[in-house]
């Protein structure tokens, strides 16, 4: 990983948003009940021409807007770069990185860091190091292997059965995302195609309409994704290619109702690592 690293955190800025706090209208009671609902007009048209700024005032006050930091768009931007990070190998199986050294990097300060780097926890990518940060976990064949076959259990047999069920016509709809995924792999970037990858197995089992499935689907397929101790078994470009071939594959065969192929392809797709 590059000082001062670029891509979706690479601005390093912080981003800003209105905070809404309630406001109100101030009656002094000796004002006429018709003074009273002009007044409350006032304050509701003012409100609506404001789109939701408020801020709490007198009658003879003009309101001023708050700003506050939105943390939530920094971490997210740091959470992206670190697991672009893992994809490509930049964060090494087994170091520990330190909230206070990747912020230096990214040229954001140790927080957003180290609420990504609890996120990434939570995946299982890494794991919490007390009083020194966050170390990679390692990660041999064998899991890798273990993460495909439940892959496989949960999505083989939704997509056979999706095959039978969903249109022609609903199938050519993904025909762009098959073809975004070709184009991710003939980059030979892995972070790239690791993106696209998802997308096409996310914009199948969305056909299915279940949302749970399609997250645990997701979450499976990123921890696939992660590179293995050493960087045995990394995925080079015409690995990427082989694996997005598959894809208009299978595509192709959904479309042409073919089970037959459809079947061997779901199976051999997760067997290979897809």
């Amino acid at each position: 990983m590059k000082q001062g690293a670029q891509g979706s955190a690479g601005t390093g800025g912080v981003e800003r948003e209105v905070d809404l706090a309630a406001g109100a209208v101030r009656v002094p009671p000796q004002m006429r009940a018709s003074d009273a609902a002009r007044a409350s007009d006032t304050a509701r048209a003012r409100a609506e021409v404001g789109s939701g700024v408020r801020g709490e005032h007198t009658h003879s006050e003009v309101p001023i807007p708050r700003t506050v930091v939105q943390r939530a768009s920094v971490r997210g931007q740091i959470l992206d770069a670190l697991r672009t990070a893992l994809v490509t190998g930049e964060l090494l199986p087994g170091e520990v990185y330190s909230g206070p050294a990747l912020g230096e990097r990214f040229g954001v300060s140790a927080t957003p860091v180290r609420e990504a780097m609890q996120q990434l926890a939570l995946e299982g990518a890494v794991e919490v190091v007390p009083n020194r940060g966050f170390r990679v976990v390692e990660r041999g064949a064998r899991e890798l292997a273990e993460l495909a076959e439940v892959r496989a259990l949960i999505e083989v047999p939704v997509v056979l059965r999706l095959a039978r069920s969903v249109s022609v016509e609903r199938w050519a709809e993904l025909r762009p995302v098959a073809e975004a995924s070709v184009r991710a792999a003939s980059s030979g970037c892995r972070a790239t195609y690791a993106e696209a990858d998802r997308a096409f197995h996310r914009a199948v089992l969305l056909l299915s309409g279940n949302e749970q499935l399609v997250q645990v689907a997701e979450d499976l397929h990123r921890r696939s994704q992660w590179p293995l101790v050493g960087g045995s078994a990394a995925r080079g470009r015409a690995d990427l290619i082989a694996d997005a071939a598959e894809h208009t594959a299978l595509l192709d065969a959904l479309i042409a109702r073919d089970l037959d192929v459809v079947r061997g392809l779901v199976g051999g797709h997760f067997a290979a690592g897809g």
